[in-house]
């Protein structure tokens, strides 16, 4: 139990549930875990894992006491690691920011543009992701969200609502008359929409409620892509009007927002490192920047 390096590997796999997911988390190869894990289960003479059908790994009961108390090690060496970066009054160095591909291809990147600008010393690393980045595990040191944070151990402030509602291709609305003028209307319509597996994002979840899915011709699991379907003409899209309003080639198919679909921005970092001189930059330049268009997410803009 000398080797801290062991111990990552087993909460790695049980995280995982895989040798080969656990061996992308730690950055090793695959025969390198498996290598690893057997050596480690020879010495203490316990077997941590269950080998199951396809790969799975399970815990076993000494399994289980071995990654609770590799995440008790984890979280006093993180925190450690927070602490000491939270007093960190440097300029300069890595600072790693996620956020999602829609806000990052349309409002985001001009103003790490303008963040490079005013601190050059500072290298930003922007992480697209979908999921939510674990700012405790220091996955990521500031995060672009577009709902309210739960965790009790974050910092930050709301930026702005997101404002929803659906656009087309001008072309595509003269074809059909013109905008529609209420939700009713979209059964007349061709669709862009989510791939039927994305459950759980409020935009998708909605349009299965509302719109028979014999209505949709085109679906992708990108908005930035349900824009770019929209522009050319294929059908409908639902988009947060930051994007659909700023979008050349794209116009408003409903006039006004929909109630149902009114969103948040925020700018969260973990408390521990809301000193860090790195992180306060980022929010007076990048957060300041995106709250002054508030109007435009919104959608008061269009």
């Amino acid at each position: 139990m000398e080797d801290w390096n062991e111990l990552r590997l087993v909460l790695a796999v049980a995280r995982a549930g895989s040798l080969t997911s656990a061996a992308g988390l730690l950055g090793i190869d695959h025969s390198t875990v498996f290598r690893r894990l057997n050596a480690f289960e020879q010495r203490l003479a316990v077997r941590l894992f269950e080998r199951l059908p396809g790969g799975v790994y399970q815990l076993t009961s000494a399994g289980q006491r071995t990654a609770a108390a590799a995440e008790r090690m984890e979280d006093e060496a993180l925190a450690l690691a927070r602490d000491i970066a939270g007093a960190d009054g440097r300029l300069s160095g890595r600072l790693r920011v996620t956020s999602s591909e829609t806000l990052a291809y349309s409002r985001l990147t001009k103003h790490l543009a303008e963040f490079r600008t005013v601190h050059p010393g500072i290298v930003v690393e922007l992480a697209i992701e979908n999921r939510v980045l674990s700012l405790s595990r220091r996955e990521a040191d500031v995060a672009l969200r577009p709902i309210r944070p739960k965790e009790g151990d974050l910092w930050g402030r709301k930026l702005a609502g997101v404002a929803w509602t659906f656009f087309a291709a001008q072309a595509y609305l003269d074809a059909h008359g013109s905008p529609i003028a209420g939700p009713a209307a979209l059964g007349t319509h061709s669709l862009v929409g989510w791939e039927e597996t994305a459950g759980g994002i409020m935009a998708a979840d909605w349009l299965d409620r509302n719109v028979s899915p014999d209505s949709f011709v085109y679906r992708t699991n990108s908005l930035v892509n349900q824009s770019v379907a929209a522009r050319a003409g294929i059908g409908l899209a639902l988009l947060p009007c930051y994007l659909g309003d700023n979008e050349p080639g794209l116009v408003r198919a409903l006039a006004e927002p929909i109630e149902e679909l009114a969103g948040e921005l925020w700018i969260v970092t973990h408390q521990d490192l809301k000193g860090t001189a790195r992180v306060r930059a980022f929010f007076d330049v990048v957060g300041e920047g995106l709250a002054r268009e508030r109007d435009l997410f919104e959608g008061r803009a269009g």
